[in-house]
């Protein structure tokens, strides 16, 4: 039986001692190997280029630029490399950029390590990570949404009204909020949701919200 090759990962975070701690947790599982460092994001940029791991393990809070730029950096060229975000903190609306700009998941620092393990075999295997959450890859919910009858590349068949109730969700607000902006009910809210769950072919708001940004149906 074939042993499965370790998953090749280059870390990019400016603080020397959290690297060498960082690969010394992740060489402790030989599932993982860390092939290459950098401490800002042109060099974490450079690295990816040159090694093609398949994972990064990117922090934002880097000297000169944000690892935001790597991510705009590396979006512009051909890699099979998928972006995991390990910070500190962060904030919402750094974390839609960072999904908008590439990035498959988001991991805080003080998390446990088993959950950075678990973080990193699931966006290898093609899922987005958020937090604890493992969501389905968005792939995957394309393709459904492009199967079923009369769905349209551009708009998944969401009227204008489901559009808008679409782009408020990815901004964050409640039920509620979206129904005060709108003068609808609750209630009407919850139906529009359903059936924009439907024709994006997601289960939840998290899905919702990530699948929406990633395709140009939402923005900022």
């Amino acid at each position: 039986m074939t042993t499965p090759s370790p998953v090749r990962i280059v870390i990019a975070d400016d603080h020397p001692l959290f690297r060498d701690g960082l690969r010394t947790l992740l060489e402790s599982d030989p599932r993982f190997v860390v092939v290459g460092e950098a401490g800002d994001a042109q060099s974490a940029a450079d690295v990816v280029r040159a090694k093609q791991p398949d994972i990064l393990l990117l922090d934002l809070a880097m000297p000169e630029a944000s690892g935001l730029e790597t991510l705009r950096l590396l979006g512009k060229e051909t890699t099979t490399t998928r972006a995991l975000v390990l910070t500190a903190a962060i904030g919402r609306t750094e974390t839609v950029q960072a999904v908008q700009l590439g990035a498959r998941g988001v991991v805080l620092k003080a998390d446990a390590s088993q959950m950075l393990f678990d973080a990193i075999l699931a966006v290898v295997q093609g899922n987005f990570w958020l937090g604890s959450q493992q969501l389905p890859d968005q792939e995957a919910a394309l393709k459904r949404s492009l199967a079923a009858p009369g769905k349209t590349n551009r708009e998944f068949d969401l009227s204008p009204r489901e559009r808008e109730i679409l782009a408020a969700l990815a901004e964050g607000l409640t039920n509620r909020e979206i129904a005060d902006r709108f003068g609808l009910s609750e209630i009407t809210v919850k139906h529009h949701l359903k059936s924009i769950f439907d024709k994006c072919g997601v289960s939840n708001r998290l899905e919702l919200a990530l699948f929406a940004l990633r395709r140009g149906l939402a923005r900022l």
